[in-house]
């Protein structure tokens, strides 16, 4: 097997559902670079059909399909087009996630302040439909097939909770825990489950808070700078390597119940 055929995924259909954003984008370009046939899902139509011109434009082959993750009912709609229209599902990506302002804490809005509402909703979006409906929906085709891969998105925070979005940091963790117990559940069938772990990425959710109106860092920046020995943010198309591997049964056959961290090296020290 020569090196270029372990990262290649011709005959593979993959659904990324948040490909509609910066960095589930920025993966779905890249698995269809790699050979698969991609299935952008996501709630925003007008992202998706640029999404899907931009992977067209290169080369690639792609369809936009509207869901939202955390209805049972829309993904189970989503899931039976994309199967119609491009065969059965091998790799999965869960990308979708984001977190609530409602839950942040300031010293405006304390812990104990944060409405049970909220909350809910910030694990609805995060773990439920960014991993656990999914996976549900999803998952047993892949176990029926004896093939698939799922990648799953966390975030550093899930390993050590960042000051501010509690919510989401545990949120996050509950993603990793959801993910090894997956992957012991359908090693068996052949199904493997990873989770990828992205550092600092600047995307429109987060840009207020990296940066002042003059494009100035602001001083949460620098603290992350500080802590990352790399002393940058990452870029999109720095996940897409990770990716590409997790999803190849060539090059990751022997990988499951892992998490690859793609941080700049964020959570090799602590002070």
């Amino acid at each position: 097997m020569n090196r270029m055929s372990l990262f290649d995924l011709k005959g593979d259909v993959a659904v990324v559902i948040g490909a509609t954003g910066v960095l589930g984008g920025a993966i779905a370009d890249g698995l269809a670079g790699a050979g698969a046939k991609v299935a952008v899902l996501g709630r925003n139509a007008e992202r998706g059909a640029a999404r899907v011109d931009a992977i067209k434009a290169a080369g690639g082959e792609a369809i936009f399909v509207a869901a939202d993750a955390s209805d049972r009912s829309s993904l189970e709609t989503a899931r039976d087009e994309v199967e119609s229209k491009l065969g059965g599902i091998s790799v999965l990506v869960n990308a979708a996630g984001g977190n609530d302002p409602k839950v942040t804490v300031t010293p405006e809005n304390k812990f104990e302040d944060i409405p049970l509402e909220a909350w809910n909703g910030n694990y609805d979006l995060n773990l439920v439909g960014g991993a656990m409906l999914p996976c549900q929906v999803f998952g047993p085709g892949m176990v029926a097939r004896k093939k698939g891969s799922i990648i799953n998105i966390a975030s550093v925070s899930a390993h050590l909770p960042l000051s501010r979005v509690v919510a989401y940091s545990s949120a996050k963790a509950a993603v990793l825990s959801l993910s090894k117990f997956l992957a012991r559940e359908w090693a068996p069938s052949g199904v493997r489950v990873n989770t990828l772990t992205p550092g600092f990425f600047p995307a429109e959710q987060n840009r207020k808070l990296l940066f002042n109106d003059d494009g100035t860092p602001t001083a949460r920046t620098e603290a992350i700078w500080g802590h990352t020995p790399m002393n940058r943010f990452g870029e999109a198309k720095e996940l897409v390597g990770a990716a590409i591997f997790l999803a190849s049964e060539q090059a990751s056959s022997f990988v499951t119940g892992t998490d690859i961290c793609v941080d700049g090296g964020y959570l090799s020290q602590t002070i």
